[in-house]
């Protein structure tokens, strides 16, 4: 008998790490790969598992989440599945917003009432990776698990900046510890396979995805008040019920800083990128109907194109380019990620700009830029130079923000002819 899930994606997190690209939007609906948007990541692997009913808590900067959300997955009548949005509210019982993400899916455990299911499954929506949820759910049955954690290993510098579990032999959770110093983690390595042994990676990090049984959840919130669970619920827990580590073994990442999110983005390019975009499992998106993208006299090597681009560039190479994206003749992009634009510009548009002295959406002529983020609908300018690297301090300016030697070039803002950054 297939078992009955509801998936929850938690969407409702500030992503200060990310800032500037979460100034006017949640974390997971930041654009990624030229196309998509983070909470694409996870619908998608819950889709491709069979699962699809699927509810998004969200809170923070939702609008643009929402709109995604609402505008991209469309079930035919026949079908029950949904991919529904819970934004946080205040009622009679409570005026606070989430406090956590356990206190998230607490709140919204009334909505659940209408729903026939015994697990659920919880996932975050800023994380890369693809997994069939299916055989993490199947190993939660067949142990007769209260609570089931996604792990992968890791090695001990990464290690101290994640949740790290122990576990024995036969996969049941013994301890917790947060983001351990280094000095700690001898006595926190777990059995893992002898391939990952081999890589130095004996620290199991919690993922961030759960399977917890319904009545079992219900009765962890019934005794503990906590308003996290990675932080509360997760290590209170520990002893009480039967927990298990389910151990992943593919490509995970999480998008937690620009850096991070800079390199995931940028190894899209490579040759065998960890993340394949070119599975038999797809990622949804929306479909927007724009027409194929142009590239007129460029050079251009590992590189990744969105839809509806022009591009007269002189060069580009280790870039993305995203949707609707302009770049102009002479111009350079390496290590770029241009996430292009919500919109084309009419011939009015253009011949007022051109008068006026104002540069067009996308990038213009004879620039060159490395080892930048251009964020959604930026006007670059003629002759512009913007020029990241290790050596830049971080800092955040009326048009862009530098962090981690990577400049990261606001959202509709105008670059001027000549400006040379930083």
């Amino acid at each position: 008998m297939k078992p009955s899930v509801i998936s929850i994606v938690l969407g409702g997190g500030r992503g200060s790490r990310l800032f500037p690209l979460t100034y006017s939007r949640s974390k997971p609906a930041v654009p990624i790969a030229g196309k998509y948007r983070l909470v694409d990541i996870p619908i998608s692997n819950c889709l491709n598992s069979g699962f699809n009913r699927i509810l998004v808590l969200t809170q923070y900067n939702s609008a643009s989440l929402n709109s995604h959300i609402k505008n991209s997955y469309h079930f035919d009548i026949f079908s029950r599945g949904f991919v529904d949005i819970l934004a946080a509210e205040q009622n009679v019982e409570s005026d606070k917003w989430y406090q956590g993400t356990a206190d998230a899916v607490r709140q919204s455990m009334k909505h659940l009432t209408k729903y026939e299911y015994d697990y659920i499954l919880i996932l975050s929506g800023d994380q890369l990776y693809q997994m069939d949820f299916r055989e993490m759910i199947e190993f939660h049955c067949q142990n007769e698990s209260d609570i089931t954690i996604a792990t992968i290993p890791v090695n001990a510098h990464d290690a101290t900046g994640f949740g790290i579990l122990k576990s024995d032999e036969q996969g049941n959770i013994t301890s917790f510890i947060e983001k351990p110093s280094a000095d700690l983690l001898q006595d926190w390595k777990s059995e893992v396979s002898d391939k990952s042994k081999r890589e130095g990676k004996e620290y199991l990090a919690s993922m961030g995805i759960y399977v917890f049984s319904r009545n079992m959840l219900k009765k962890m919130f019934d005794e503990d008040p906590g308003d996290d669970f990675g932080g509360e619920l997760i290590p209170n827990a520990i002893g009480s019920y039967k927990m298990m580590s389910f151990q992943y073994d593919g490509y995970w990442t999480d998008i937690g800083t620009i850096q991070s999110f800079f390199d995931a983005n940028l190894e899209l390019t490579q040759d065998l990128p960890k993340f394949n975009l070119f599975s038999r499992s797809p990622i949804y998106t929306r479909a927007r109907m724009l027409p194929p993208s142009k590239i007129l006299g460029s050079y251009v090597s590992k590189a990744i194109f969105g839809d509806g681009c022009v591009v007269m560039a002189d060069k580009i190479e280790n870039s993305i380019v995203g949707n609707r994206s302009r770049i102009d003749k002479g111009s350079t992009l390496i290590s770029t990620y241009m996430m292009g634009a919500d919109y084309y510009q009419n011939t009015e548009e253009l011949m007022n700009n051109e008068s006026q002295g104002i540069p067009n959406l996308g990038v213009g002529k004879y620039c060159y830029i490395e080892r930048a983020i251009l964020d959604k609908n930026c006007s670059v300018g003629d002759n512009v130079r913007i020029l990241g690297g290790q050596h830049l301090p971080d800092g955040d300016f009326e048009k862009y923000s530098i962090k981690d030697g990577i400049v990261v070039v606001k959202k509709n803002a105008v670059i001027t002819s000549g400006t040379t950054i930083p």
